[in-house]
This record gives C-alpha cells, structure tokens and sequence, in this order.
C-alpha cells in the first residue's frame, strides 16, 4: 500500500477550494493529515466545505479572498502562518472561464478580468507563498497550480483562457528551477473536463453527449482524480518532480482522435 504519511502535519493553502476541484483537493489533503485552509471568495460554500472536513476528522479553516488582490493574498499567507504557524505548501486552483469567442471579440476590460485571476492570482499566491514556505524551513515545501488542458494545447475560440493557463504553465516551469536548490517543488496539474459544479443543472444527457466528443473515452473526469494526484505532488513520494505539467485528461491531450474500424472487432466479445 502506498504510504503518503509525510504529508501528515503539513500546513496548505487551497484557494478557490468551495467545491469543484478545489474542494475535492481540500478534503482529500484533510483526509490524510494536512491541515488545510480553506480559501474562496465565496465565503457561505468556503465555510460548508470546511464543516464536512472536520465532520469527517479533518483539520480545516476558511479564510475568504480574492486571488486577484494583492492584499487578499498576503491576508490569506498571513492567516495561515498566524493560525497553524507555518505554511507548507499551496494549490492555487482558483480560477474562472471566459466566454467563448474569436480573438477579436474580446474586449481589454475582458481581457484584464480574466489575466487578474486565472494569472495574476496565480502570480501572487505562488510569490508570497514561497515567501512563507521558505520562512517556514519546510522540509518538503510545494506548490500545486491547477493550469488546465488548454495549458499546453491550443484552443479555438478561448484565447484569453488559453493564454493564461499557458502563462500558468510557464510560472510553473521557471519557479520550478527558481527554488529547486531550497528543495521546494512546483508543478502543474492541466485537466480535461471534469464532472463539477460548472454543469449546473444541465440534463445527464446532455453532460454525456457532450462527454462523448470531448474525451477519447466518453467519460468526464471525476475530481478525485486530481485530488489523488495533488496529494501524491504533496507527498515524499514526488520529491524528484518538479516543473512538471501533467495532463489529466483521458488521452486527449496526446492528439487527434481519428474514428476507425477494427479488423477484429470479435476481441472484444
């Protein structure tokens, strides 16, 4: 069985972690030992999700913030440093989608909107949470950014979603050599279209039809799946990974899916 008892003690930061993929990383931190604090701007949901942490016998707190203010961030660090003194590692997941339409369309106020919380805020929880990590003396600081699919593949009609999951990427990769002497990892997890809260309360028909052409195996990804991967990131066990941005998305990443028939479909009787 896969020991991830070094994660056990650590202190870290989930932003935009009221449900979703944020939550799912959240619960599964607590669930094995991490003290987590909870961040989100929606404050009703932040403090929900922290209610089921400890309902379940984890250890959690809620901090509201905007990861697009400069202050909110170094509040958030603050609190965390305050409250379990020390920080240890933090997953910047909180983000939000643009409409989709061609380049030209977009406006600078859109643009500006977009830049300030899917890159910006990423900028800032990754600058003043190194800053905590290394005051803390972590023995195995790390940072967790939630880039996406559209991190590493282009994507038509989502440019300025695109371009800042590709900035997200590129922080990844260069604060990963940044702090790789002071033995703090940074790397990226890219995901595919996971079953989540963004849904609302379109028809389970529709949500497959939909996961049928966007996933090479016809499903939409389950948020444990990334909650599993962010705690093996978090763990001892990732030590030697670093500036990684790993795709978890049911092959679709890897290139075209192109229909074909089977000579010997009879295999799969």
């Amino acid at each position: 069985m896969t020991d991830f008892s070094s994660v056990k003690g650590k202190v870290v930061i989930v932003t935009g972690a009221a449900d979703g993929l944020g939550e799912a990383i959240a619960q599964c931190y607590a669930e094995n030992g991490i003290r987590v604090v909870v961040t989100d701007i929606n404050s009703g949901k932040g403090q929900q999700a922290v209610e089921q942490i400890k309902a379940r016998g984890g250890e959690a707190s809620f901090f509201q913030a905007d990861v697009s203010s400069e202050q909110e961030i170094t509040g958030m660090i603050d609190y965390a440093v305050a409250t379990y003194g020390r920080l240890d590692g933090l997953v910047n997941n909180a983000g939000i989608a643009a409409p989709n339409r061609p380049l030209h369309e977009y406006s600078a106020e859109e643009f500006d909107r977009i830049t300030s919380v899917d890159l910006k805020g990423v900028f800032l929880g990754m600058k003043y949470g190194v800053e905590a990590i290394l005051r803390s003396k972590s023995s195995g600081g790390f940072i967790v950014n939630i880039a996406s699919l559209a991190g590493i593949l282009g994507n038509s009609s989502m440019g300025l979603y695109t371009s800042s999951k590709h900035g997200v990427v590129g922080l990844t990769k260069s604060a990963a050599l940044d702090y790789a002497p002071y033995n703090i990892t940074v790397n990226a997890i890219c995901p595919g279209t996971f079953r989540t809260s963004i849904w609302g309360q379109a028809p389970e028909e529709v949500i497959q039809e939909f996961a049928t052409i966007i996933s090479p195996n016809g499903k939409l990804g389950d948020p444990r799946e990334i909650a599993h991967l962010a705690l093996f990131l978090a763990s001892d066990l990732a030590r030697y990974i670093s500036g990684a941005a790993i795709p978890v998305d049911a092959g679709a990443g890897a290139g075209k899916l192109t229909p074909t028939k089977w000579e010997h479909p009879e295999i799969l009787q």
